[in-house]
C-alpha cells in the first residue's frame, strides 16, 4: 500500500499552512488517498488562510456544484475590505519604498533610517508595523512575491528582533513556494545563523525552531543543484542529529537517502551508522532499515528485500519522488541513482566477508537478473579500484585480500584529532576564565 510510508502527517504540523500544499498536490498526483479526503483536507487548510478564491474553487470540484456557501462568500468580503484597510495603512512607507532615489537615503544604520523616515516623510514605527502586517496578509492571500518583498523591506527597517525573525520564516516560506532555491537557500542560512546563536530565546525553543528549520529544508535540498551535500552539512551536525534522534526521527529517511546518493562523504557515513545502529528498533523507515541490514546485521537477503520497499518510498515521497518525474541535476532519476548506489553497498559490503562468490547467489541479492549483474560487475570492477577477478566459466567472483595501506590507517586514526585538541583547549580556557573571575 503506497500511502503505508507516507510522511505527510508527521511533517505537515512542523510546517507552514501554504507549504503543506504542495505536499497535498503530490499526493492528489498519485493517488495514494481517495480523491475526496485530499480535496476536504485542502479546504480545511484554506479555512485557516486568506485564499478564498481558491477555497471556493476546491469547494465547487469536490461537491460538483457552482454554489458555494454563504459564509465563504462573506469571508471573500471581510478579507477585502480588510486587504484594503491594511494598504492604506502601509501606503507612506510603501510609496516611499518604490522611490528608488528616497531609497537610496537608507542606510545600514538602522537607528538613522527611523530618524530620516520620521523627519522628512513623517513615517514612523507605526506605518512600519503597517507594513508588516500588510505583508503577512498578502502572504495569506497566496501574493508570495509581494510578500517577500515586503518581508524583505520590513527586516531592513524593523528593530523588533521578534518581529524580524517571523518576517525571515515568512520570507523563507514565501522563496520557497515561488521555488526560488538560492534565494531560499540564503535564507535559510539566515534563520540558521539566528536559531544558532547564543542569545536565542531559549533552549526549548532552539530545539523546535531547528526541527521547523529541517522540515522546511526539505524543499530546498531535494530541489537546489548542490542539496545532497547541504542537507548532509546541516542533518549531521551534532546539535541537528540531537534534535532529529529526540523529536523527529523520520527525518532520518532523508539523511539516509542523502548518504546513499552521495559516495564523497564516506567518513562521515562511518558516523551516522552508529545513529542508524542506534535507532534500528526504534525508526521502523525501510531506507533506514536497508542500511542496518547491509552495515549492522549483514543481513543481505533482508537489504534485497528492503530495496524494494525503498524504490516504492522514493516513488511516493514528495521529496523524493518527484525527482522521477523531473530528473534531478546529473539526469538521472533519483530512485535509479539510489538503487545503483544501494546495489553496490551491498556488493562491496558481501564482498568484504566473502573471498569466494557465487554469481547467481550475488544477483539475487542486487536485485538483478544473471546476464545484467555480470555487466555491472564486470563494469564496476574496470571502473574501480576493487580487487576482485570474474571467472564466467565458474560463474563466481574471487577477491583478492585487500591490505589498508600503514599510512591510511594513520590518517584514519588521526582525522578528529585537531578538533578533539581544539574542543579541550577551548574547555581548559573556559575552566580558566571562570577560575581567574573568582
Amino acid at each position: 500500500m503506497a500511502s503505508k510510508y507516507d510522511l505527510t502527517q508527521r511533517i505537515g504540523p512542523q510546517l507552514d499552512r501554504h507549504l503543506v500544499f504542495p505536499l497535498l498536490e503530490f499526493l492528489q498526483e498519485r493517488g495514494m488517498y481517495p480523491e475526496e479526503d485530499i480535496l476536504k483536507a485542502k479546504i480545511d487548510l484554506l479555512n485557516h488562510t486568506n485564499m478564498v478564491d481558491y477555497a471556493m474553487d476546491i469547494h465547487k470540484s469536490l461537491y460538483r456544484s457552482d454554489d458555494v456557501p454563504q459564509e465563504m462568500v462573506e469571508r471573500r468580503s471581510e478579507v477585502v475590505g480588510r486587504l484594503k484597510a491594511l494598504e492604506e495603512g502601509a501606503a507612506p512607507l510603501v510609496t516611499f519604498l518604490q522611490d528608488s532615489s528616497a531609497v537610496q537615503e537608507l542606510r545600514a544604520d538602522k537607528q538613522y533610517n527611523l530618524q530620516m523616515l520620521n523627519d522628512r516623510y513623517q513615517i514612523g514605527s507605526e506605518q512600519i508595523e503597517a507594513l508588516y502586517q500588510y505583508a503577512k496578509f498578502q502572504f495569506e492571500c497566496g501574493n508570495y512575491s509581494g510578500a517577500a518583498d515586503y518581508l524583505y523591506q520590513y527586516r531592513a527597517l524593523s528593530t523588533n528582533s521578534e518581529r524580524s525573525l517571523s518576517a525571515l520564516w515568512g520570507k523563507l516560506a514565501a522563496e520557497i513556494l515561488m521555488q526560488n532555491w538560492d534565494i531560499a537557500l540564503e535564507e535559510l542560512n539566515r534563520l540558521k545563523e539566528i536559531i544558532d546563536s547564543k542569545s536565542f530565546s531559549s533552549p526549548m525553543n532552539q530545539v523546535q525552531s531547528r526541527i521547523w528549520l529541517m522540515h522546511w529544508s526539505l524543499f530546498i535540498f531535494f530541489n537546489h543543484d548542490n542539496g545532497r551535500n547541504q542537507i548532509i552539512d546541516l542533518f549531521n551536525q551534532e546539535k541537528y542529529l540531537n534534535a532529529i534522534q529526540t523529536n523527529a526521527p523520520h527525518l532520518l529517511r532523508y539523511l539516509a537517502t542523502a548518504f546513499i546518493v552521495n559516495k564523497r562523504r564516506r567518513p562521515q557515513f562511518k558516523e551516522f551508522m552508529k545513529v542508524i545502529q542506534q535507532e534500528q528498533y526504534s525508526c521502523k523507515d525501510p531506507i533506514t532499515e536497508f542500511l542496518a541490514c547491509v552495515y549492522v546485521n549483514y543481513d543481505f537477503d533482508g537489504a534485497h528485500e528492503k530495496m524494494k520497499e525503498c524504490e516504492e518510498v522514493i516513488l511516493n515521497d514528495p521529496f523524493l519522488g518527484k525527482r522521477v518525474e523531473e530528473g534531478n541535476f546529473s539526469g538521472v532519476p533519483l530512485r535509479d541513482e539510489f538503487l545503483e548506489n544501494a546495489r553496490l553497498f551491498i556488493f562491496e559490503t558481501y564482498c568484504r566477508i566473502h573471498q569466494r562468490i557465487d554469481m547467481s547467489v550475488l544477483a539475487e541479492k542486487l536485485n538483478l537478473e544473471y546476464e545484467e549483474a555480470e555487466r555491472w560487475i564486470v563494469n564496476l570492477i574496470r571502473t574501480s579500484k576493487l580487487e576482485a577477478k570474474l571467472d564466467t566459466k565458474t560463474g563466481t567472483i574471487m577477491m583478492e585480500p585487500n591490505h589498508t595501506n600503514v599510512y591510511e590507517q594513520l590518517i584514519d586514526h588521526t582525522k578528529a584529532l585537531s578538533g578533539r585538541t581544539y574542543k579541550l583547549v577551548s574547555q581548559l580556557m573556559e575552566h580558566a576564565q571562570v577560575q581567574a573571575t573568582r
